[in-house]
């Protein structure tokens, strides 16, 4: 069998129950066809690039899958039909990523760099400005 990852984008207007619930019935879709749902990841209700059928937001699900390419062709064309659903994206991969996503880390990593410090890190009231000489207007135009 195949390895996959599967993401998909609800509706930023499900809850995370409904969200969930369509996480599931993937993986019902995958394991009825002999296929394996090896890991599932909810990456949350992110921003969008550009607004998706007046969607700004949407909530991230990925799942890795160990199935046949039938599975997986059922599993797109069930994701189409399905209105909670507003973009999908299936890809083929060597081998599935160990631990968590990517994404998953930058999350936890950004977590863990706001703590204890202001949303501008370690940089001064005016960043690195204050090193230089200020300048005056009549300065510059003698210069």
């Amino acid at each position: 069998m195949a390895l996959y990852e599967h993401v998909f984008l609800a509706r930023q207007d499900l809850a995370q129950a409904q969200v969930d619930a369509l996480a599931e019935n993937a993986a019902k879709i995958v394991e009825e066809g002999n296929g394996k749902v090896v890991k599932t990841e909810t990456w949350g209700l992110r921003g969008l690039a550009y607004r998706i059928s007046k969607n700004r937001k949407a909530h991230y699900v990925m799942l890795e899958i160990d199935a046949p390419a039938g599975v997986v062709a059922e599993l797109e064309r069930q994701t189409a039909i399905n209105e909670d659903v507003i973009r999908y994206m299936t890809i083929r991969v060597d081998a599935h990523e160990q631990g968590p996503s990517a994404i998953m880390r930058r999350n936890e990593r950004s977590e863990r760099d706001r703590g204890g410090r202001g949303d501008r890190g370690d940089r001064g009231p005016r960043g690195d400005r204050e090193d230089r000489p200020r300048r005056d207007r009549d300065d510059r135009d003698a210069a």
